[in-house]
């Protein structure tokens, strides 16, 4: 058994507060992440595939695959977006 980790890099833009709350309330609980002009992140994430090695192939997964599945799914979804706005499942 063995484990692999794909390491992908993306950027984007959020603001953390709730609706129901004053400006006021947000900074209080939020601090910066509650500007209303929002704010950016450089992210890094970690994909980690475990298994044993194909014997016919000599590797656990397809690295070159495995980037395009993770590009396909989650960085073209996320990559220089408005988490907030523009990311369906990261709305509300």
């Amino acid at each position: 058994m063995i484990h692999i980790t794909r390491r992908e890099r993306f950027n984007a833009a959020h603001r953390l507060y709730k609706k129901e709350w004053d400006e006021e309330k947000n900074y209080e609980y939020f601090g910066k992440c509650a500007n209303p002009n929002w704010h950016g992140h450089n992210y890094e994430l970690f994909v980690t595939v475990k298994g044993e090695v194909n014997p016919q192939l000599g590797f656990v997964v397809n690295l070159k695959r495995l980037s395009t599945i993770i590009k396909k799914n989650i960085i073209d979804k996320l990559d220089h977006k408005n988490l907030n706005l523009e990311v369906d499942f990261l709305k509300d």
